[in-house]
């Protein structure tokens, strides 16, 4: 199934922000416990709101995911794919940390990023009080969050302050330079439409999109020199408006000489897996992700 949503306003973004500030967290799956935490921020903005999920018996020295919700940078959060995170954490018995980054447009960028930084620097830190080996920390993101994912593999790389084990980007939203194209050839008519992306990064970076360059980290495909990154899975359907620069960016990774797993799914849409869970393409899609989150965690 289809779904040709209208696209984001600035209105549309509002409301949405309003109604989810006030919406309740999905029900958890059983089996898990969940654990809200408020955990320093970046330094001069609010402390940062964190969920844990950790299974029936974890052991010490756990692997870890640092899960990072979607939304076009300026809906979302991490209290809504409780579900997501705490499948995560019962099929791979994993420790998962949900990051409740600030949105965009009140908060542009590197606001969120710094977030997310805030938020994988703290598991580090904390690593032996929370029960996990800081060397085995997976970024898990998808769509704006697959963006964040990958600008934050890229600061960690170059801060030096921890190094993420693996990068796992569904349909990532990674280049701003997507809204400067006058033809995408069909993609984008479902769900994540050009419209939309170009009140995401608009409102991401604080003005309109422009060829001439954007803010270092702030659209990770822009960045020349991909080598010493952590190994990545890249997924994304070839009716996704993110098709050309994920795919671009896979095989940038790859010749950069970093292992880099790219899933290219014929005929599908942005987040098709969501909306259609139980067909067979998504079961394969999702497949395709856990086990590479099992083989970059080292849980094989």
């Amino acid at each position: 199934m289809r779904f040709r949503s209208p696209p984001f306003t600035r209105g549309v973004v509002a409301l949405m922000q309003a109604v989810q500030a006030r919406a309740e967290a999905p029900a958890l799956p059983d089996g898990v416990d969940v654990e809200e935490r408020r955990i320093p921020g970046p330094p001069g903005a609010p402390d940062v709101t964190v969920f844990m999920y950790r299974p029936p018996n974890l052991p010490a020295g756990a692997a870890a995911i640092l899960n990072i919700h979607g939304g076009g940078y300026v809906t979302g959060s991490a209290a809504a794919y409780h579900p997501q995170s705490a499948a995560y954490a019962r099929e791979l018995g994993v420790l998962v940390v949900g990051v409740e980054y600030r949105l965009a447009p009140g908060t542009p960028f590197p606001g969120p990023l710094e977030d997310c930084y805030s938020a994988l620097t703290w598991m580090v830190r904390d690593a032996e009080v929370l029960g996990i080996d800081p060397a085995r920390i997976a970024l898990v993101g998808d769509s704006a969050g697959g963006g964040l994912a990958a600008a934050l593999a890229q600061l960690a790389h170059d801060r030096g302050d921890v190094t993420p084990a693996f990068q796992l980007l569904y349909y990532p939203m990674l280049d701003d330079r997507t809204t400067l194209n006058a033809d995408h050839a069909g993609r984008g008519e479902f769900i994540w439409r050009p419209a939309s992306n170009v009140l995401g990064w608009t409102s991401y970076l604080g003005r309109s999109p422009r060829l001439d360059g954007a803010p270092e980290y702030a659209a990770p495909a822009r960045r020349a020199d991909l080598s010493g990154l952590p190994p990545a899975w890249i997924g994304v359907g070839t009716l996704d408006l993110f098709h050309e620069e994920d795919r671009d960016y896979a095989r940038r990774l790859q010749a950069a000489g970093v292992p880099c797993e790219y899933v290219e799914v014929p005929g599908a849409y942005h987040a098709f897996e969501r909306f259609a869970p139980d067909s067979a393409v998504s079961r394969d899609f999702t497949n395709s992700a856990l086990n590479a989150l099992r083989h970059g965690l080292g849980l094989t």
